[in-house]
């Protein structure tokens, strides 16, 4: 981890991260009790690339997500309780209740919205980096995908006009190492940041485990589009912990990964590598991000009370999009 330290907001970094993680935990022990109306794609294990790419952003930058959202819309500044109540399909959430775990949005936050179309937002962000060339505000916007999306063929155009326009534009890939239950080396064929490199966008690997190499990446990734030099693909390499979807055991009949795949991932967790090194660098006392795992852990558990008593919304999605303002 080697970065410009003085430049970092180390507590801020390591707050979105366990924030992520709490809430992550929490919505799996609801799944598997049968707490929620419907399935959730959790992100544990790739909090560091949300963290370390959101904290760059302003609120009036654009992001889009993926069905694997919950990650990017609490980095991007998305409230805590709005998205509880939003997973528990309550009149309260960011979108009334009627988006759900894929579909978590906030306009006014620049969270354009996951995706539950592999690729979907791929488009989307394109046309949002447009919208700020032309506003000429500085203004950026970053695409989350995974490698399974880079397959799609809106990948490449969005690459090409990105490109030839010089939107200010970051394609972020997060390389979980599947393509829902099927190994990456199985559907991808060679190496997905080189694909930027014909079409003369800068691209770069790091590793998406280290929350300092995903911020230092991104800070010069960001530069560049705010002075108007155009898009950059970063290929982050990080893994998920979790399956693809929480309900999964109930319906597939065999493993797509081996217990030793995943126990050597565990060991890489972003969260405790960049605690370990806070610590040890002495950035933080330990005794104060105890402090601040204490307080996470009561927002997290005080917004699931939140969302149990909300009541659940109107048969009216229309008029219930139009109450919710910034959000869609």
């Amino acid at each position: 981890m080697q970065t410009n330290a003085t430049t970092v907001d180390h507590a801020a970094l390591y707050r979105t991260m366990k924030l992520i993680r709490e809430v992550e935990n929490v919505l799996s022990e609801r799944c598997a009790l049968g707490q929620l109306p419907g399935p959730v794609h959790l992100y544990i294990g790739q909090e560091a690339v949300a963290a370390g790419v959101c904290s760059h952003l302003r609120k009036s930058d654009w992001t889009s997500s993926t069905h694997r959202g919950h990650g990017h819309f609490l980095a991007k500044g998305g409230e805590v309780d709005a998205l509880m109540a939003e997973i528990y399909g309550r009149s309260s959430g960011v979108c009334r209740g009627f988006g759900g775990s894929m579909h978590v949005t906030d306009v006014s936050k620049g969270m354009m919205g996951a995706n539950g179309i592999v690729g979907g937002g791929l488009a989307l962000i394109t046309g949002a980096a447009l919208s700020a060339q032309l506003d000429g505000a500085g203004g950026v916007a970053v695409c989350f995908f995974g490698d399974g999306a880079a397959n799609q063929g809106v990948f490449m155009e969005a690459l090409n006009v990105s490109a030839l326009w010089k939107l200010p534009l970051i394609f972020v890939c997060e390389h979980n190492g599947f393509s829902e239950f099927s190994p990456a080396d199985t559907v991808t064929s060679g190496e997905i940041w080189e694909r930027a490199l014909p079409l003369k966008v800068p691209a770069e690997v790091v590793d998406g485990n280290d929350v300092l190499a995903v911020w230092e990446a991104t800070r010069a990734a960001v530069a560049r589009a705010r002075k108007g030099e155009g898009p950059t693909l970063l290929e982050a390499r990080t893994y998920r912990i979790r399956g693809h979807v929480e309900y999964e055991n109930t319906f597939l009949s065999e493993a797509y990964r081996t217990e030793e795949e995943l126990k050597s991932w565990e060991n890489k967790d972003p969260i405790v590598r960049y605690r370990a090194h806070i610590i040890k660098q002495g950035l933080i006392f330990e005794d104060s991000l105890h402090a601040m795992d204490r307080e996470i852990s009561e927002i997290v558990a005080e917004s699931v009370v939140k969302a149990e008593a909300a009541p659940w919304p109107s048969g009216n999605v229309s008029e219930a999009l139009m109450m919710a303002g910034g959000s869609v």
